[in-house]
């Protein structure tokens, strides 16, 4: 292939996979307006949010097989389509429950997508450094384009209603099927590779189960049965997988690449990196707006800085990583992301330009880390496994993404909750304790002085449960970037250097 064209086919390919990761926090910003306007509770706006990292991380491993089987190229194409028509479904949904279904549709369009864009790359650029670079480019649009979602939404709806977040996606789809159809390269499948629909549909059920009953045990009256019940069906499901997996002549997801230590602490560092990154936006985009009362679009400029560091972490560390080494940079990145994060809690109360500063290394640190850990996942595999190891790497970002969401924002209710202390002189409703937007919106209703102490004290609650996901996210950073250090601190250089599978 020309070079030219290598660099067209890319371009091509990162289009695609910025709207799939930018579908993952693009409603962050939307999500105060959205709530109120389709009166979704906060239980149907977690989902609304989590339904999509959730389908993709289910359906990855089983779809990533099944482009080796068919060809990465028409996996790619049908994923376009499918990926367009729910975009358009998702902007006009009337309800939170259609809304959730076209997210579910999105997330089939995207987990189709997703695996072809990393296999794609592996096959096009046949040279190592060029590879490298394509991957940090990859990792940059990956990581910067979840982070730079809430600016977009932030923009569209400074002029526009909330489905727009969705219908801006329909030209950039049409636009890519027009050229892939024509400039991606067509390779032949191999047709005895296996696809294990089964294995798809036990991950699935595993993370719904795990995830439902994160969820539940969130509520400010939760239902403890069903929350045990969903989380051993959950549990089951995956041990069932993972057994299955090992017993398998040609598995999804061979466990056996993870006794490769740069290999396991790229997919722990995808995951850890996806969370904190996709989690703390979540309650971020949502303070700066229902706590400091600033629009969509200034809401989003000021989260800007995370995703311009990720964009311009990912090249740059592409370049960097076959003279520093992987895990160093997987674990270093994922400690500065940590003490960025750590300086912004002590900071965010002071003045903007101080706590810009801190996020704005955080987001170096998170595109950092994702393009070592994608550069890690794919070269520890051979070349027939590519699409394997495709959705390994995808799925250690949309689960981590998912999981951010769940325990991140679960955490957030659960403290929220806590901290919102109704005064007994106010007449409303007790859902005013689970969320700060329903406890807004039930305030509409209340004469004015009483609105008033209700939206203070609902702001109070809710710093305070944001202070405590801040912290956790930052020590979470910290603590698997120092088990990463300790797992392979003992190394040697030539292991620690990237280097493609023979």
């Amino acid at each position: 292939m020309s070079s030219g064209n290598r660099w067209l086919v890319l371009a091509i390919i990162s289009s695609a996979l910025f709207l799939i990761v930018i579908d993952m926090t693009v409603l962050y910003t939307a999500l105060p307006r959205l709530t109120h306007d389709l009166g979704a509770t906060a239980t149907e706006k977690l989902w609304i949010v989590n339904a999509y990292p959730l389908v993709v991380a289910g359906l990855l491993p089983g779809l990533g097989t099944l482009g080796d089987r068919l060809g990465h190229k028409r996996m790619f194409l049908a994923g376009l389509v499918v990926f367009g028509l729910a975009s358009a479904f998702a902007a006009f949904a009337p309800s939170p429950a259609l809304l959730i279904a076209a997210r579910v549709l999105l997330a089939v369009g995207a987990a189709a997508m997703m695996p072809a864009t990393l296999s794609l790359i592996r096959l096009t650029f046949t040279d190592e450094k060029e590879r490298a670079f394509a991957i940090g480019i990859w990792a940059a649009v990956a990581s910067g384009g979840a982070a730079i979602g809430p600016v977009v939404g932030g923009l569209l709806l400074e002029w526009f209603w909330w489905g727009s977040v969705f219908l801006i996606n329909v030209p950039v789809v049409v636009l890519a099927l027009a050229l892939g159809a024509v400039l991606l390269p067509r390779r032949p499948g191999n047709p005895s590779s296996p696809w294990d629909l089964l294995g798809s549909v036990q991950v699935m059920i595993g993370l719904v189960g795990l995830v439902f009953a994160i969820k539940e045990l969130a509520k400010r009256q939760p239902d403890f049965w069903q929350a045990g019940v969903s989380f051993v069906i959950g549990l089951v499901a995956m041990v069932i997988f993972v057994r299955r997996q090992r017993l398998s002549a040609q598995p999804l997801i061979d466990f056996a690449l993870f006794r490769n230590p740069r290999f396991a602490a790229g997919v722990a560092t995808a995951l850890t990196a996806a969370a904190t990154l996709i989690g703390f936006e979540l309650v971020f985009s949502q303070r700066l707006q229902l706590v400091l009362g600033y629009s969509p679009l200034e809401a989003g400029l000021l989260i800007l800085p995370i995703p311009l560091a990720s964009f311009i972490a990912g090249p740059v560390t592409g370049i960097a990583l076959p003279r520093i080494g992987a895990t160093r940079v997987l674990w270093g990145s994922l400690m500065m992301s940590g003490l960025a994060l750590a300086a912004y809690l002590a900071l965010h109360n002071g003045a903007v330009f101080l706590w810009l500063a801190a996020l704005t290394v955080m987001g170096f640190g998170v595109g950092a880390a994702m393009t070592a850990a994608s550069v890690s996942i794919m070269l520890s595999a051979p070349e027939e496994r590519a699409g394997m190891a495709a959705s390994i790497e995808e799925v250690s970002f949309e689960m981590g993404g998912a999981l951010g969401i769940a325990a991140f924002g679960s955490l957030m209710s659960a403290i929220y909750s806590r901290a919102m202390i109704l005064p007994e002189a106010v007449v409303i409703a007790d859902q005013a304790r689970d969320s700060i937007d329903e406890a807004l919106l039930l305030a509409e209703a209340l004469p004015a002085d009483q609105a008033a102490l209700i939206a203070s004290l609902a702001r109070t609650a809710f710093d305070r449960a944001f202070s405590g996901v801040t912290l956790a996210a930052a020590l979470l950073l910290l603590a698997v970037a120092l088990v990463i250090w300790l797992r392979t601190r003992g190394l040697s250089p030539e292991d620690k250097a990237v280097r493609p599978h023979h």
